[in-house]
């Protein structure tokens, strides 16, 4: 046994090495992993064969749906559904496509070589549980718990549904076999037949007696006939469908308790009457029993590897199981049970001679048994009959180990072949090839056009037979194109169609068979009957009965008349249906002159009333219609014929011997006047073309007659229409003419009112013009007085605003100049601070300074007492002169601002409203830059600090130096010293006459005595006291500078302010 993963691979051969079945029948076991590890499987679910036999669909829980071809040694991944399939089909009219029924309860119908979605049907609110395609593949039906849908398959519409109670639930719908018969299955055990077409109920099985078997499962044989039942128990029901009785029930064996799926096993030989049944119970075992003896045959599974369902081979050679375990395991039949489904075995016959001479009578005896079994016979008759026996079988051997020589024996006693195994034996006596490929090519061509209206010339009943008739007579027509010009053909066929209409593939190698041998030289005088043929009948019967052909000869009877009806509807229609099938159980195991002896032996056995006739009429109608013959005593008078004819007068000295169909392609098949069939065609395309001409020119004549009948009509109406309208023009103008007199007198009545009402409409809107005058010069007048009194009102209000606001400045601005003073006096002291800062820097450096030189300290100390009476000084007169200057200043620039304030007084006016509105601005923008100034000043002390910290660490390094250099700079200070004095000198002298020439200063008088009255002592202290009074100057201006700049800033705000709010007030008003 083989076991395969097909794991993700989308195709790929079943199995590697070559196929042998083990000791339990398996072939091969599928498997499905999702990993490398096989640590998970995926499980199939369903499985299903097609009509051949050699390929199954099986679908798993993800979907997948993988199609396995057991001849070819291949699978292959068809469709991904994406959910769990619940049933499959695979039998439809159309090979590639097959039916899935997924878990969200939807049908859908895929083709597995395209791969695409042919059609999705929705219905069922439930899960699809089974589904049954008719023999036909036309139609299917859908089944689940609660309906079943009836859906025709080339429209993919839904054509009927069963609807049942809740409480009534539905088992199984399902077609029978070859049949238009529905089957449909209760939850309570009742069973019901209905018509396809009309859906009208046939008949009901009775439901038995005793306690209830709980149907769950059914299966059905191949021919229709037999009805397995079973459920919740270990009994089975077989039920008889055309007799609607109950024919047996079998007792499983004590371990099984309930039965989960039944089954026929089919076989090719049995004509469809399956004999095996398999019985899936509740332990996972299937159990195979002949349903005649009851008698368990074998049985696949077992308690470890259970199974879940199976599916049989149409063919009976194969069955795939659904395990437990999800795997698939195809068995062989012919391992499991070898005498299944092997053709019947031979009847053997000993035949005995008393003596070999000719005139020596020959006595048969026939028995039945197995090939197998010996016959005791003595030594040396053994050893000839071992040799003839093995040269017969040489020469007469048959398909399928038949012997030709024994069948014709078995044929001689019996007279006919056993029903059961008719079908097989013609099959193996004609050699038929089975060529599908070429079938197939030939019916897809489609219907023959010299058999599209087939059922107007012979109208059929059944439907299915006339189908079936059109099908294989089209095929026969594209095979050779003498067979579309055959007006006999249809007659000819139509009993093997009858016969063989559920295998069309059989049929037609059975018609071919019976043209291209039993029907040699029929058609070398086409159109007309095959007259060699018919002379050959006719030298038979004179050679056998004179009398009857004088007659006939009398009678004005010719061959075509007794013998060519016979021949062109091959007895069908003289004979019943049994007798002509005796009739042609002999023909195909004798040669094809055979046919033409019967119908000889036909007029021979009937010569008795047709020696009665002498009319024409009479004689037609006796070969057309049924007689009471017996065909035992006509098929001993045709093997007479065979034996006694001569040879010259024989038919078989014409007609060759039997020729099988070739495999592969069928043989070409020219024997007729090939110019007389393309005649006849093209003839026949010909008047086939005039008549579509004719049909064409009569439907352009038809609606040039219909256009002018309508033109005419239209024209009646149009005339019709117009006196209408004329009519209705005239009335409609006396109408107009009334109307127009009427309209005029209301208009003359209206225009008088109109006259009246404008006048009084004047009168009221000259009142009502002068009182409104009236009113509006009044309105005008206290509008005035009103303009006049706001008026003086603003203008009081401006005054009290003005002076108000004057005074609001004038406080502002003292306020401003207060703290603009306090902010001076502020830096004053800081700069003082500092400077005090610097001066204590200073006097720390010159300490240290004293204590590494005395001597030149000494100098140092001398200087700086001189210079510090001499700076205070200085620095007073600079402090009393910087505030004259200030005062000066100051007084200078409020008499400007007070002569700019009379001068713009006027236009100040309309300003002055908004002046107390910036007051606020002005102030925060002041106390802003003053803290902006403020901030300046600290950053310079910040820096100043910086500077001096950096100075202290250049003096410790210049101190090192200092000491070298203290005696050349004691000779420099000397030297320097004098020059000093004099500078000081001439200073002091200019800054006396700068004081003497002040009016206003009281302290220069001061500073003069004082500078008279003590004199400059040295030269340093001058330099001393003009270095700092130098830089309080530099200060004072840089900050008089930032004093100007600040007011500018100032007024130029509050001119941007004056302009602003104007424009701000304007665009209020309007």
């Amino acid at each position: 046994m083989q076991v395969i993963d097909i794991g993700s691979r989308e195709d790929g051969k079943i199995w590697h090495r070559k196929l042998v079945s083990s000791k339990h029948g398996v072939l091969v076991t599928v498997i499905r992993s999702t990993s490398a590890r096989q640590t998970k499987t995926v499980r199939f679910l369903q499985v299903v064969f097609d009509t051949t036999g050699e390929s199954f669909l099986a679908g798993d829980h993800h979907g997948n749906i993988y199609v396995f071809d057991i001849s070819r040694n291949r699978f292959k991944l068809v469709q991904k559904t994406g959910q769990a399939c619940t049933a499959l089909a695979f039998n439809l009219r159309r090979s590639s496509e097959f039916l899935v029924a997924l878990a969200d309860y939807s049908l859908k119908c895929f083709d597995k070589d395209t791969r695409q979605l042919v059609s999705w049907m929705r219905g069922h609110e439930g899960a699809i549980s089974s589904l049954s395609v008719h023999s036909s593949g036309r139609f299917a039906i859908s089944t689940s718990s609660d309906t079943a849908q009836l859906w025709n398959l080339d429209t993919f519409q839904r054509k009927r549904k069963l609807n049942v109670r809740q409480s009534v639930g539905i088992q199984k719908v399902f077609f029978i076999p070859h049949s238009s018969i529905i089957l449909s299955c209760f939850s309570d055990d009742s069973i019901f037949a209905w018509e396809s077409d009309t859906l009208f109920c046939k008949y009901q099985l009775p439901v038995p007696d005793g306690t209830r078997i709980h149907y769950r499962t059914f299966a059905i044989t191949k021919d229709g006939k037999t009805l397995a039942a079973a459920g919740r128990s270990s009994l089975l029901h077989l039920w008889c469908l055309e007799s609607q009785q109950l024919l047996r029930v079998i007792q499983m064996p004590p371990k099984v308790k309930t039965v989960r799926h039944v089954d026929f096993l089919p076989d090719s030989f049995d004509g469809g009457s399956n004999q095996i049944l398999g019985v899936l119970s509740q332990d996972g075992i299937m159990r195979f029993l002949c349903i005649h003896t009851c008698k368990q045959l074998f049985e696949i599974g077992s308690l470890e590897d259970a199974i879940t369902s199976t599916t049989f081979c149409p063919k009976g050679h194969h069955i795939v199981a659904v395990m437990d375990s999800g795997a698939l395991k195809v068995y062989d039949v012919r391992s499991l049970a070898p005498d299944i489904s092997k053709p019947p075995q031979p009847l053997l016959k000993l035949v005995t001679k008393s003596n070999i001479s000719e005139g020596s009578s020959v006595k048969v005896k026939v028995h039945t048994g197995a090939g197998q079994h010996p016959i005791k016979t003595s030594g040396r008759r053994n050893q000839s009959m071992a040799a003839i026996s093995a040269l017969d079988d040489k020469e007469n051997g048959l398909p399928n180990g038949l012997n030709k020589k024994r069948l014709q024996a078995l044929l001689r006693a019996f007279g006919e072949y056993p029903a059961k195994y008719r079908m097989f034996i013609w099959r193996s006596l004609l050699h038929l090839p089975e060529n599908h490929a070429a079938f197939s090519s030939l019916t897809d061509k489609g219907l023959h056009s010299a058999y599209l209206c087939l059922q107007e010339r012979y109208p059929i009943k059944s439907q299915k037979l006339q189908r079936g008739l059109q099908r294989v007579l089209s095929a026969l027509a594209h095979w050779a194109a003498i067979f579309g010009e055959t007006d006999y053909l249809p007659l000819l066929a139509f009993p093997f169609v009858k016969l063989f209409q559920n295998n069309p593939l059989i049929c037609f190698e059975v018609v071919s068979s019976v043209i291209v041998n039993w029907c040699q030289h029929w058609f070398e005088y086409f159109p007309n009957p095959p007259l060699n043929v018919l002379s050959l009948a006719e030298n038979v019967l004179a050679h056998h009965d004179k009398e009857l052909l004088q007659h006939f000869v009398t009678c004005g009877v010719t061959s075509q008349m007794y013998a060519w009806p016979l021949l062109e509807t091959l007895f069908s229609e003289v004979l019943m249906r049994e007798e002509w099938l005796k009739l042609f159980d002999n023909v195909f195991s004798n040669h094809p002159s055979f046919l033409l002896m019967a119908v000889v032996a036909y007029v021979i056995c009937c010569r008795a009333p047709l020696l009665l006739c002498t009319d024409k009429k009479d004689f037609e109608y006796f070969f057309h219609h049924r007689n009471s013959l017996d065909i035992v005593a006509m098929l001993k008078e045709t093997y007479r014929l065979m034996e006694s004819t001569p040879a010259d007068v024989h038919p078989s000295s014409v007609l060759s011997d039997f020729q099988p169909l070739t495999h592969g392609q069928y043989p070409i098949f020219n024997k007729y006047p090939t110019f007389i069939v393309e005649y006849q065609s093209q003839e026949r395309e010909r008047i086939r073309q005039q008549e579509v001409e004719y049909l064409r020119e009569r439907q352009e004549v038809q609606e040039l007659h219909a256009e002018a009948v309508r033109q005419q009509a239209e024209f009646e109406a149009w005339y019709k229409q117009q006196e209408l309208l004329l009519q209705g023009e005239e009335q409609r103008r006396r109408i107009l003419q009334e109307e127009e007199n009427k309209l005029a007198q209301q208009r003359a009545r209206l225009a008088a009112m109109k006259r009246e009402l404008k006048v009084k409409e004047h009168n009221l809107i000259d009142s009502t013009r002068r009182r409104f005058l009236k009113h509006q010069q009044d309105q005008r007048t206290i509008q005035l007085q009103r303009l006049d009194d706001e008026i003086q009102r603003k203008m009081a209000l401006r005054d009290q605003e003005t002076v108000a606001a004057v005074h609001d400045i004038e406080v502002r601005q003292m306020e401003l100049n207060a703290q603009k003073q306090l902010f001076e006096q502020e830096m004053v002291m800081e700069q003082e601070r500092v400077s005090q800062e610097v001066r204590a820097e200073l006097e720390t450096r010159r300490r240290k300074a004293e204590m590494e030189d005395s001597t030149f300290q000494s100098l140092i100390q001398t200087d700086a007492d001189l210079n510090q009476t001499n700076k205070n000084i200085l620095e007073e007169s600079l402090a009393e002169a910087g505030q004259i200057k200030v005062d000066v200043a100051w007084q200078a620039e409020m008499i400007k601002r007070f002569d700019r304030a009379e001068e713009k007084q006027e236009k100040q006016k309309e300003q002055l409203v908004n002046l107390s509105k910036q007051t606020r601005a002005k102030e925060e923008d002041v106390v802003r830059l003053m803290q902006e100034v403020e901030g300046k000043q600290w950053d310079d002390v910040v820096a100043k600090r910086a500077e001096l910290e950096e100075e202290r660490l250049v003096a410790a390094a210049v101190n090192a130096q200092r000491r070298s250099l203290i005696f050349q700079e004691t000779e420099e200070a000397k030297q320097h010293y004098n020059k000093l004095q004099k500078d000081l000198v001439d200073s002091l002298y200019h800054q006396k006459e700068k004081r003497l020439r002040s009016p206003r200063s009281s302290r220069g008088l001061l500073h003069t005595t004082t500078m008279n009255y003590h004199p400059v002592s040295n030269d340093s202290s001058c330099f001393s006291l003009d270095r700092g009074r130098g830089e309080l100057d530099c200060k004072e201006r840089e900050l008089m500078q930032e004093i100007r700049e600040l007011r500018k800033k100032l007024a130029n705000r509050a001119r941007a302010t004056d302009f602003t709010s104007p424009s701000n007030s304007s665009i209020q008003s309007h």
